[in-house]
């Protein structure tokens, strides 16, 4: 009977415990933009859950002088993934936390492209659902969003 009862004291220590890391690390934040110019955006630029990273959509937006990147679907894509590279630091990450891809092109056709400068970057084989939608934000020919874990 002893034994028993030690195994159930253990088991509700072990279960409060675990509650409460639950708890802790549960807790969601809506992280803005630090731009004041994005801060009105009726999204989050991140959203954390714990220690993942859900990072909204970037599009080949050259944020610096406020136009699409050149050089097409490769140029807009390289810029994208540079976006992405920006958020991820202000919350100390890098593209090596990236655990899951989603990718949304204009126009399929521009899978083969698109791929030759997206495996320059995701070298870690992140999981990846690929799609193409018509009618991106700004006329974008791509726009990416990822899933992140902090190790």
């Amino acid at each position: 009977m002893k034994q028993k009862s030690s195994f159930f004291l253990l088991l509700a220590v072990f279960g409060f415990l675990f509650s409460t890391y639950a708890q802790e690390n549960d807790k969601i934040i809506f992280h803005k933009s630090p731009d004041p110019k994005r801060q009105k955006a009726p999204f989050s630029e991140t959203v954390q859950v714990g220690d993942l990273y859900f990072l909204a959509g970037q599009i080949g937006m050259d944020r610096s002088v406020g136009k699409l990147a050149e050089g097409g679907i490769q140029g807009e894509t390289e810029q994208a993934i540079k976006n992405i590279q920006g958020v991820l630091k202000r919350h100390g990450l890098t593209l090596g936390n990236v655990v899951k891809c989603t990718v949304i092109l204009s126009d399929i056709n521009d899978f083969r492209a698109f791929n030759e400068v997206y495996i320059n970057y995701f070298t870690n084989k992140p999981a990846r659902t690929t799609y193409a939608a018509a009618g991106l934000a700004a006329g974008a020919k791509i726009e990416i969003d990822v899933i992140a874990a902090k190790e």
